[in-house]
């Protein structure tokens, strides 16, 4: 679905169906996804300028160009990332993911979210960052799909206790907060669709990040995030973006 939100073409008559389905209810839903995507973009670009050089992306969903590591690797051709995802849809186009600069590398690792502990131990996050060294986390559009303030919760929590001190975290997550009764709506659409979904409030995704430093501008909404010429989104209202985004420091 996110894929055909995107305007990409790895998605197939069950997901346009649901997709169909969210956007009758929820119709800001397609501007939602990409406000989220040049989210990313935005991100990873401020992040490699700051000197970044290693990314784990977690939860990284069917391959959409440009993707991390394009965004990455265009301002620092060094840079090495690690894409990972449960979905074996994801696992066949993972060549997408693997053309990396010569300077730098890419790799993918098929894992789980919900453990996190075996997924910064696969062989290819090993082989490819070094975890002694600064990592940028992603968690992008990723913890609505754990629902379950513990679980959410816990699996950040082991990511930012094991990365070590300048690893980056970045997350964009839905919100209730700007239009419960469209976003219930949306959400319900997704349940029919066998993907539960849980939104967060401000509140709840701040904690995110807690004993970690947020780089300016904070917590905010995804288009506003360091908007930039390349992505205008002054016509974007918070009710379309309905995801909060943010990028925080490990001291």
């Amino acid at each position: 679905m996110y894929d055909y939100f995107l305007g990409g073409t790895t998605n197939f008559p069950a997901d346009r169906e649901s997709a169909g389905k969210a956007m009758a209810v929820f119709p800001q839903v397609l501007v939602a996804a990409r406000a989220n995507r040049q989210f990313m973009h935005r991100s990873v670009r401020h992040l490699s300028q700051l000197g970044m050089r290693q990314f784990l992306d977690v939860g990284t969903g069917i391959p959409t160009s440009p993707n991390l590591h394009e965004i990455a690797q265009a301002t620092a051709p060094d840079a090495r990332v690690v894409y990972t995802d449960n979905d074996p849809i994801v696992l066949t186009h993972a060549h997408a993911l693997l053309r990396s600069r010569p300077e730098g590398r890419t790799a993918y690792s098929h894992g789980d979210a919900r453990d996190p502990e075996a997924l910064l131990n696969s062989p290819e996050v090993r082989e490819t960052l070094d975890l002694g060294r600064p990592v940028a986390l992603s968690l992008i559009a990723l913890l609505h799909f754990i629902p379950g303030e513990h679980t959410a919760h816990g699996v950040v929590e082991y990511f930012k206790e094991a990365l070590p001190s300048g690893s980056t975290l970045t997350i964009s997550h839905v919100t209730p907060d700007f239009d419960p009764g469209g976003l219930a709506r949306a959400l319900a659409a997704y349940e029919a669709a066998g993907t539960p979904v849980q939104a967060r409030t401000h509140e709840e995704f701040t904690r995110f990040f807690d004993g970690w430093e947020l780089l300016d501008p904070g917590i905010t909404v995804t288009h506003r995030w360091r908007p930039d010429p390349e992505h205008d989104l002054s016509q974007v209202t918070d009710v379309e973006a309905a995801c909060y985004g943010a990028v925080a420091r490990k001291p």
